[in-house]
């Protein structure tokens, strides 16, 4: 099987988190979802750090191991500081080879923000700083600009980002591991900007519960050790960094322009019409992730980078089991036939991307079945998420507008 890598998540010390997100909850929902390797998130809060060599077992260099399941050293922090006459606010997520390093990171950014106050801190130090000294530190040490099209904290962000990785950066940019897509993005979107071509996309949940998990993730060809794993990133290895598992990003919340209030949803092209302002009540419209690529793209919608790593769009099981059943996805009904299918079938991504249709078809009842070969062959309608708000996706009504449909395969 190959090996499938979730690199960004949080602990039951990020705020707005299940406090079930520790890690003998994490190691169950791994097996369940598939994942072959996790990141503990949050090594920068003192606490989870605590009960992370409690619980955590070196298995080789950079990779630890509980319950069977592959742990990696991981935090995200929120660097919140004024350049080039604006107030920038970009996520980054960093990884470290071993405890010593992750204990020297953490000295090295109290000095910017208080780590005990969330397992997400702030820190008043520039993206391009701080990767100079988290490469003093140890040279092994990755950093991966998080969900890098997010409107209010990322390093393309509309409200507070930057036009291109140098001006974050500087220098420091031809170190940047990898970048990471976000759930409102895909790759394709991304293939769009000729700049980011010699960088890898990664693609990780960012998961606030155990059962989020996996809901985009990074496939590789086998099992690779910590080096091995930031080499083939940084080389952009397509023959082992095999494709990312993504969420259609339609349905992501910040897909397109809106403003939550008054409910309003505009494509790219109607939010520039309106000078991307409410049509209901004439408030700032929140620019979404299209809008900011159209902005700073250089090549048409379509392109395809035939050098990268593919991926594949996905919807979590329990979303196509509740849609078959017609409940919601935090019902009982749908919840009992989920972990039927993960008792009887395997976990979750084996059944969502490698069971064959036939496999699929005698271990699935018929709806459900429909409906995953659907998600496989892209045949879906979404209505776009803005502002916060999710999208909305039918995976077996096909009685919506032709607009609606064309959406499903941009």
């Amino acid at each position: 099987m190959p090996y499938i890598c979730d690199l960004h998540i949080h602990s039951k010390y990020s705020r707005a988190t299940s406090k079930d997100m520790d890690i003998e909850h994490l190691s169950k929902w791994a097996k369940i979802k598939g994942i072959s390797l996790i990141g503990t998130s949050d090594f920068t809060h003192p606490d989870w750090l605590k009960e992370l060599k409690t619980n955590l077992t070196e298995k080789e260099y950079g990779i630890y191991t509980h319950s069977g399941v592959d742990y990696i050293l991981t935090a995200e922090v929120s660097n919140i500081y004024f350049k080039n006459g604006k107030v920038r606010k970009v996520h980054n997520v960093i990884i470290a080879p071993s405890f010593a390093v992750a204990v020297e990171i953490n000295r090295m950014l109290a000095g910017f923000g208080r780590l005990e106050s969330d397992g997400r801190p702030i820190l008043s130090l520039e993206c391009d700083k701080m990767a100079k000294a988290l490469r003093k530190i140890n040279a092994d040490t990755m950093i991966i600009p998080a969900h890098i099209w997010t409107p209010h904290f990322s390093l393309f962000g509309s409200n507070s980002g930057f036009d291109s990785l140098e001006e974050c950066f500087g220098e420091e940019a031809k170190n940047v591991t990898a970048l990471e897509t976000g759930l409102s993005s895909d790759p394709a979107m991304n293939w769009r900007l000729s700049s980011l071509d010699k960088y890898s996309l990664v693609s990780n949940s960012d998961a606030h519960s155990p059962s989020k998990i996996g809901r985009e993730a990074n496939v590789f060809d086998k099992k690779a050790g910590y080096k091995e794993l930031k080499e083939i990133l940084k080389k952009k290895d397509a023959k082992r960094f095999l494709y990312t598992v993504e969420f259609f990003p339609q349905e992501g919340k910040y897909h397109w322009d809106g403003h939550r209030k008054c409910g309003a949803r505009l494509s790219p092209s109607e939010s520039a019409n309106v000078n991307h302002r409410c049509p209901s009540c004439g408030k700032k419209l929140t620019v979404g992730v299209m809008s900011r690529v159209e902005k700073l793209a250089d090549r048409p919608e379509g392109f395809v980078l035939e050098s990268a790593p593919g991926y594949k769009s996905l919807i979590p099981l329990i979303e196509i089991i509740a849609d078959s059943m017609g409940v919601g996805k935090e019902s009982v009904r749908a919840e009992r036939e989920y972990n039927s299918l993960i008792q009887g079938a395997g976990s979750e991504l084996d059944i969502l991307i490698f069971k064959s249709r036939e496999e699929i078809l005698e271990k699935c009842p018929p709806k459900i079945a429909k409906g995953i070969m659907n998600v496989r062959e892209g045949n879906v309608n979404i209505t776009p998420g803005y502002d916060g708000v999710y999208g909305k996706i039918e995976i077996f009504d096909k009685d919506n507008t032709k607009e609606e449909k064309q959406m499903t395969f941009f």
